[in-house]
């Protein structure tokens, strides 16, 4: 028995002297190793903040694009082009900046009558010199616009039953082979005495909008015409204008109004060059005389689209004997219709109680 307890006394203290010599990773229990588990995997959670800051060129590649996309800096170069101000080539026009362009010139943009405007008198001179060399019908009379004199072709009507003024369109004489001379002569052969006036001219390449600045001249002009015939007693008078002459008896209508005149003849009314708008609208509303609107099958689509409008503004005047006519075959410059013309006015002239 003492022998036993002695062997079992020396086997307890070796097996306490062998676990005392294990290292202790060896003997830790089994509740220690999850721990040390879960401290291992934890370690990338704590340094994910380190890895996103902004350090040195070690960072992950995910961490530079979490750090670049929500805070670029003005260092580099793909951010500056965000940046600036978009070019407006690059972007496309938007509704109201395509309207804009589509918008007529507003009244402070257009060309307004002149007093101090001056017409071209040398080429006036030049007109006059080579129809004085070749006129064989009529008689060139002179007149006055305030400043210095201007051409007109009187012809005589032998039994008249008044007097018709004509005005030639921007740029051309008053003896026109188109429109002026045979308005002149067959209105004269017709029972109508006829004064066609040089308007004020300019250069040929000039447009309607530089004849604007002109209509103050004009209105002198049509005012010393009326004062010659009143002069020779030739009553009642009509006023006809083609083109832009038209422009400028719509102008004169517009300021002084028709009391001075019995009826009015517009011959393609409305026609401007390219890109130009009348500058004041056709004051046929207020006209109480009678209107004839007299323009071609194939006149310009600016004088044919602004027929209906015409029209309207003639029915809005209230004169029963105003009328609208279309030339057949004729275009705006009434070429080779010239006799054709004159005997539509005529006869509309005679139908009217004047």
């Amino acid at each position: 028995m003492k022998v036993a307890t002695a062997v079992y006394t020396l086997a307890s203290v070796a097996v306490l002297a062998l676990i005392i010599m294990r290292p202790p990773v060896e003997v830790a229990s089994p509740s220690a190793a999850p721990a040390a588990a879960q401290a291992t995997e934890a370690a990338p959670e704590a340094t994910a903040p380190e890895a996103a800051a902004p350090t040195a060129d070690k960072t992950t590649p995910e961490a530079q694009t979490t750090t670049v996309a929500p805070e670029p800096t003005a260092a580099t170069p793909e951010p500056e082009p965000a940046a600036a101000t978009p070019e407006p080539v690059s972007m496309p026009p938007s509704s109201s900046e395509e309207k804009k362009n589509d918008v007529a010139p507003t009244a402070a943009t257009k060309p307004a009558p002149n007093p101090k405007a001056v017409p071209d008198y040398v080429r006036e001179q030049s007109m006059a010199n080579e129809i004085n060399g070749t006129l064989t019908n009529g008689e060139i009379v002179t007149l006055s616009d305030g400043t210095q004199s201007f051409m007109g072709i009187l012809t005589p009507a032998e039994h008249p039953r008044g007097a018709v003024i004509i005005l030639p369109g921007c740029g051309l004489p008053p003896d026109g082979e188109n429109v002026t001379h045979p308005l002149r002569t067959g209105l004269a052969a017709k029972g109508w005495t006829t004064l066609s006036l040089q308007m004020p001219v300019l250069a040929k390449e000039a447009k309607y909008y530089d004849y604007v600045p002109l209509f103050a001249n004009a209105d002198k002009r049509i005012d010393a015409g009326i004062a010659l015939l009143k002069q020779k007693g030739i009553a009642p008078v009509v006023l006809a204008a083609h083109d832009c002459g038209a422009h400028m008896a719509m102008n004169w209508l517009g300021n002084k109004g028709d009391g001075e005149i019995a009826a009015y003849v517009g011959l393609g009314m409305g026609a401007t060059d390219a890109g130009q708008e009348m500058v004041q609208p056709l004051p046929l509303d207020k006209m109480k005389i009678p209107v004839l609107d007299i323009y071609g099958e194939k006149d310009t689509p600016q004088v044919i689209s602004l027929a209906p409008e015409r029209q309207a503004l003639l029915q809005k005047g209230g004169n029963t004997h105003s009328k609208q006519m279309v030339l057949p075959e004729a275009d705006h410059d009434f070429k080779n219709k010239g006799d054709a013309l004159s005997a539509v006015v005529a006869t509309w002239l005679n139908s009217l109680p004047l």
